[in-house]
């Protein structure tokens, strides 16, 4: 009787450590996949590209010096105003889009250091190595959300609101020009 007892207390373990060791696959796999779905939900951080340009690439305290300076310096955002309107950019800066810059080299000033800003910077980069090609002096490219994520000050701007405009009091009306006629 005894040796039943035990066979059928080690049967008994036996049957519940292999329903254990069964189960592990499956609960490894569930704790993965929970895992996985809690990385898909969290942001993915920015890895930048590795950097190709011959402009150097402006951290922000290399940005607030120059800032410091600011009769010496022209600042060049080279992004669409939809992206100037959602990530903002420094307080002043003149916005000629990359694709326009070429035609735009003529009404650039050369009496100034030149930053470049975009996104992170590699539109910049680009933009900035252009303009040294053009005999431009050009401190170096800036990522606008390089900066703002440093701690640097980073404007949004809003478009103004268009509004109907009122018909000007100098303008002729119907009747007046009627009456005059």
């Amino acid at each position: 009787m005894k040796s039943r007892t035990q066979f059928a207390a080690l049967a008994l373990i036996t049957l519940t450590t292999s329903l254990a060791l069964h189960a592990l696959p499956a609960v490894a796999q569930e704790a993965a996949a929970a895992a996985g779905a809690e990385a898909a939900s969290a942001p993915t951080p920015y890895v930048a590209p590795p950097w190709t340009y011959k402009t150097k690439q402006l951290s922000r305290n290399d940005v607030d010096k120059l800032l410091g300076n600011p009769k010496k310096l022209l600042v060049i955002d080279v992004r669409r105003p939809d992206e100037l309107s959602k990530y903002g950019s420094l307080p002043v800066y003149l916005n000629v889009q990359i694709k326009d810059l070429p035609v735009a080299l003529d009404y650039i000033p050369r009496d100034r250091v030149i930053v470049t800003v975009s996104n992170r910077a590699h539109r910049a980069g680009a933009a900035g190595d252009l303009l040294s090609q053009a005999g431009f002096k050009v401190a170096g490219a800036l990522g606008s959300e390089d900066y703002r994520e440093a701690g640097g000050n980073v404007v949004k701007v809003t478009a103004p609101v268009r509004t109907a405009a009122a018909p000007s009091a100098e303008a002729p009306t119907k009747t007046a020009t009627a009456a005059t006629n």
